[in-house]
C-alpha cells in the first residue's frame, strides 16, 4: 500500500466521520473534500471539480424539474385524491394503494419529492380515519426507496453506477433495465410490510384540537350548502350575449362565482367580469339567496340546466381555483353603516360576501340587507389570487383566517395534461435512444417551462444542490482510488475473502458490503465508491461487468435500515413517530429478503 493510497484512505474515512456525526452538513463535507483532494498531488483541481461538468449531475438535475412540473400541475396529487377516495377507511388498502401508487410514481420522479407529496395526503387520511401515521409513513418511504429498482432515471445511484459501467467501456443500461427487479420488489416490499407493520409503533393522532377550518367547515357553519348551484346555459337561452352588468344579477340574490367552459383536455375556470359575454353551453356556479319557488322560476326563465355539484355540495370541489377566506370589519372601515348589497365588495376586491357572522351568530336571513358593524365577521369567495390580493395589500376589511386548502393550491392546474405529455415525451426520447437521456431531460425541462407548468425561479428552486453537490464530491475518491491503486486492492479483497466460492456468492458479498456501507453515508455515495470496486471484481473474475454493476444499484437502493441512510426515511421519521430501532426492525429483515430476490434474479436475467 502506497502513500498516495494511505492519504486516500485517510480522507475517505474522515469524510465518512463526517457523514456519521452529520457536522457539518453532507454537501459541506463534499466541497471540503473537492478543496483538499488535489492537495494530495493524487488528482488535479480540474479533476476534482470535473463532476460539475458531468452529464448525468445535469440529467439528475433537469429530473428534479421535470418532477416538479408534475407537482406543480396538480399530476401528482391526482394520484394522492385517487388514492383518497379508493382506500376509504380499510388501513389495508390504504397500505397497498399507498406503497403501489408511490412505487410507480417514484418510477419517473425524484423518490424525495413522491415521499414529500404523499405525507401530508397519508396525514390527512390518517387524522380522518383515526389511523396511526406510524402505520403507514414507513411504507411509503420503503416504496419510495424500491421505486429507485424500476427505471435507470429513478434514483442518482442508478445513474452513477451506469455511468461508470460506460466510463469503462460497457454499453448502457436501457432506460427499463432495472424494471426486471424493481417491479418484483415493489410488490415483494407490499406483501412483507402487510405483516411487518405490526413492529410498527401504533400511536394515533391527536384529536379534539382546534386547527385552522377547511372550507367544507365554513360551507356547514354559514349554512352554504343548500345556496349552490350549478346550471348550464342552454341554447336559446335570453343570457346569451348578455354581458354580466347588463343582468344584475347580485341584486335578485344571486351571486355568480365562476363560469366552467369544457376544453379538449380539461375544464377551465373564469372569473366573471361585467364585460364577460355568457355563451351557450357554459356553466356557472351560483350562490343564491332565494327561496325554492323563485330558483325554480329563474330556471324557466333564463333556460338554465340544473346540474349536480361536485364533492363538498358547494364549490369546494373547485377549491383549486376558488378559496374563501375570512375577514373582519375595522372600526376605520368605510363599510361600517353600509349593508351587503350596496358595499360594493366584488367591485372593490373581486370577492363576493356571501356569510355574515356577528360575534357567534351567523346571520342568514336578509344577508344581502344586512348593515355592517365593526367587528363583523364577513365570508368571502372568489378566486384565489383576489383573496392573494387582499391579503398582501392594505384594505378596509382585514383578513381573519385563511383555509386549509389555501396551502394546497397548485401554481398550474390547468397544464397538468401538458405535464404529462412531456413526460410522455421525454420518457419517449429516453427509450428510443434518438437523444442522449441528458438532451431529453434537459428538452422535457424547456418544454414544461414553455407550456407554462413551471418558471425558472421554480425550475432552480426544485433541483435539491445539496444532492448533487454531494455526488460531485464523492466523484474525486472514485478516481483517486483508481490511480492509487485503491480499487484494486479492494477487489483484490472482496476476491479472497470469497475464495473459489460462485459468482453469486460473490454479487452477495458486494452486496452485503454496498448495504452495509449505507448504513453510515448515503445511497448515492456508496454507489460512488462501490460501482468500480465491482467492476473491478468482474473484470478480475473474467465476468460480465453488468451483474456487477446492477447489483451494486439495487443493493445501494436498499437504504431501508436506519433513517439517515436516504433523505426518503429522514422525511418520514417526524410524521410517524420513528425512533432508529424501528427502521433496524423492519428494515433488516426487508434488505435481507432483497438481498435473496436480488441473487435470484440478476444471474438469471443478466447472465454472468
Amino acid at each position: 500500500m502506497n502513500s498516495d493510497l494511505i492519504l486516500v484512505l485517510l480522507l475517505l474515512g474522515a469524510a465518512i466521520a463526517m457523514f456519521v456525526a452529520n457536522r457539518p452538513r453532507m454537501d459541506a463535507v463534499a466541497l471540503i473534500m473537492i478543496a483538499v483532494m488535489p492537495l494530495t498531488g493524487v488528482i488535479t483541481i480540474n479533476e476534482a471539480l470535473a463532476g460539475f461538468s458531468d452529464p448525468n449531475i445535469v440529467l439528475i438535475a433537469a429530473l428534479f424539474v421535470i418532477g416538479e412540473g408534475l407537482v406543480r400541475t396538480g399530476v401528482a396529487r391526482l394520484m394522492g385524491d385517487w388514492l383518497n377516495a379508493k382506500a376509504g377507511n380499510s388501513e389495508t388498502r390504504m397500505l397497498i394503494l399507498l406503497m403501489l401508487a408511490s412505487g410507480f410514481l417514484g418510477a419517473f420522479m425524484s423518490s424525495t419529492a413522491v415521499v414529500a407529496i404523499f405525507i401530508p395526503v397519508v396525514l390527512r387520511i390518517c387524522q380522518n380515519t383515526g389511523t396511526a401515521p406510524s402505520r403507514l409513513m414507513m411504507p411509503l418511504s420503503i416504496a419510495a426507496l424500491m421505486s429507485g429498482m424500476m427505471t435507470l432515471v429513478a434514483t442518482a445511484p442508478n445513474l452513477v453506477v451506469n455511468a461508470e459501467l460506460v466510463r469503462q467501456g460497457g454499453e448502457s443500461f436501457g432506460f427499463f433495465s432495472f424494471t426486471p427487479f424493481g417491479l418484483p420488489m415493489l410488490f415483494i416490499g407490499t406483501a412483507y410490510m402487510f405483516f411487518a407493520r405490526r413492529l410498527l409503533p401504533d400511536i394515533k393522532p391527536a384529536s379534539g384540537g382546534q386547527g385552522r377550518a377547511n372550507l367544507q367547515d365554513w360551507v356547514e357553519q354559514y349554512g352554504l350548502a343548500k345556496r349552490a348551484y350549478r346550471v348550464r346555459i342552454m341554447m336559446g337561452s335570453p343570457l346569451v350575449g348578455q354581458k354580466l352588468d347588463d343582468l344584475e344579477l347580485r341584486a335578485s340574490g344571486v351571486n355568480l362565482l365562476a363560469i366552467e367552459i369544457g376544453g379538449r383536455f380539461s375544464t377551465e375556470v373564469i372569473r366573471p367580469m361585467a364585460r364577460t359575454v355568457l355563451e351557450a353551453g357554459q356553466i356557472m356556479l351560483l350562490d343564491v339567496i332565494l327561496p325554492d319557488v323563485e330558483i325554480e322560476a329563474l330556471r324557466e326563465k333564463y333556460q338554465l340546466e340544473i346540474l349536480p355539484l361536485g364533492d363538498g355540495g358547494y364549490v369546494t370541489d373547485r377549491s383549486q381555483e376558488i378559496g374563501m377566506a375570512e375577514v373582519i370589519i375595522p372600526a376605520d372601515s368605510p363599510l361600517v353603516g353600509q349593508t351587503v348589497l350596496h358595499a360594493r365588495v366584488r367591485s372593490e376586491s373581486g370577492l363576493t360576501v356571501i356569510g355574515l357572522r356577528r360575534g357567534r351568530k351567523v346571520l342568514s336571513e336578509g344577508l344581502l340587507q344586512e348593515q355592517l358593524k365593526v367587528g363583523d365577521t364577513l365570508l368571502l369567495t372568489g378566486f384565489w389570487s383576489d383573496i392573494g390580493e387582499l391579503q398582501s395589500e392594505p384594505s378596509e376589511m382585514v383578513v381573519l383566517n385563511l383555509p386549509t386548502e389555501m396551502e394546497e393550491v397548485l401554481p398550474a392546474a390547468s397544464k397538468a395534461p401538458h405535464a404529462v405529455a412531456i413526460l410522455a415525451l421525454t420518457i419517449g426520447l429516453m427509450i428510443s435512444g434518438l437523444v442522449p437521456n441528458v438532451h431529453a431531460a434537459l428538452i422535457g425541462c424547456l418544454l414544461m417551462g414553455a407550456f407554462g407548468c413551471l418558471d425558472m425561479n421554480a425550475s432552480y428552486r426544485s433541483i435539491s444542490w445539496k444532492s448533487l453537490i454531494l455526488i460531485v464530491g464523492m466523484l474525486p475518491f472514485s478516481l483517486a482510488l483508481q490511480r492509487t491503486g485503491g480499487v484494486e486492492l479492494a477487489a483484490e479483497a472482496v476476491t479472497a475473502i470469497a475464495g473459489n466460492a460462485s459468482p453469486r456468492m460473490v454479487l452477495g458479498l458486494l452486496f452485503l458490503i454496498t448495504a452495509m456501507l449505507g448504513l453510515f453515508i448515503s445511497n448515492t455515495a456508496t454507489a460512488v465508491l462501490m460501482a468500480p470496486v465491482a467492476l473491478a471484481v468482474a473484470r478480475d473474475m473474467g465476468a460480465s461487468p453488468y451483474p456487477f454493476a446492477m447489483i451494486i444499484a439495487l443493493a445501494a437502493s436498499t437504504a431501508f435500515m436506519t433513517p439517515i441512510s436516504s433523505p426518503v426515511n429522514t422525511l418520514v421519521v417526524g410524521p410517524g413517530n420513528y425512533g432508529f430501532g424501528d427502521f433496524v426492525k423492519v428494515g433488516v429483515p426487508l434488505s435481507l429478503i432483497v438481498m435473496a430476490v436480488s441473487l435470484l434474479l440478476v444471474p438469471i436475467i443478466l447472465p454472468l
